[in-house]
């Protein structure tokens, strides 16, 4: 019985190991909020998020696997610094948007990325984060699912498409990555159930199983 048991261990773990080997990685832009000197993933997409007047927004293109592995946006992300020439005005607010386009490493084949820039919007006081990127940083592109694909028209093809292994994207992802002392938040609505889980449940199923037949065994 323990020989039986410590096979489908075994198997299990090789399967994870299969799957988190051959993850894959993507290439799109990701939507963060400044959280105090802090880039933070947001929880919420640019076109449900209202932001107040004095928040700073980012965004930035780039090959990553989750929220979690996400690349942050570079650069300064001072709302003073934005949006300090910008004078508030009744009903109206001023958001402060890093969009970091990238590098090399993150382009598509054939596209060079334009240089990091920030703007400071100021839009109507029910704007979304959504309206308050286009304001400042046409041409938007979104595929039918509502997903950003480009801003600036940056890029021009292409929309969260898979991009090579876990090894080769993880290299990609990471080469730039500035340091930060608070990683970004895990941003788990928008995330499925890992492999991991679902093998995990099958473990405790298969061990469950195999112990209630063993027990039968013994008082037969």
């Amino acid at each position: 019985m323990s020989l039986l048991l410590s096979g489908v261990v075994l198997l299990v773990l090789g399967c994870v190991s299969v799957g988190q080997a051959h993850a894959a990685a993507y290439r799109y832009w990701s939507f963060w909020e400044r959280e105090g000197s802090a880039w933070a993933y947001a929880t919420q997409g640019p076109s449900t998020a209202r932001p107040s007047d004095g928040d700073v927004w980012g965004f930035r293109f780039a090959v990553s696997r989750d929220s979690g592995d996400a690349v942050r946006p570079r650069g300064a992300a001072d709302f003073a610094a934005i949006c300090g020439d910008t004078d508030a005005r009744g009903g109206e607010k001023r958001v402060a948007l890093v969009i970091d386009f990238g590098t090399a490493a993150d382009a598509p084949g054939g596209e060079t990325p334009p240089a990091a820039r920030t703007a400071c919007a100021r839009v109507p006081g029910d704007a979304t984060a959504a309206e308050a990127l286009a304001s400042v940083a046409k041409p938007l592109r979104y595929d039918t699912n509502a997903l950003l694909c480009a801003i600036s028209g940056y890029p021009r093809e292409g929309c969260g498409e898979a991009v090579g292994s876990e090894d080769d994207a993880t290299a990609d992802a990471s080469a730039d990555a500035p340091s930060s002392p608070s990683a970004a938040s895990s941003g788990d609505e928008g995330e499925g159930p890992s492999v991991g889980l679902f093998v995990g449940v099958g473990v405790v199923a298969v061990l469950g199983a195999a112990g209630v037949w063993q027990a039968r065994r013994r008082r037969g």
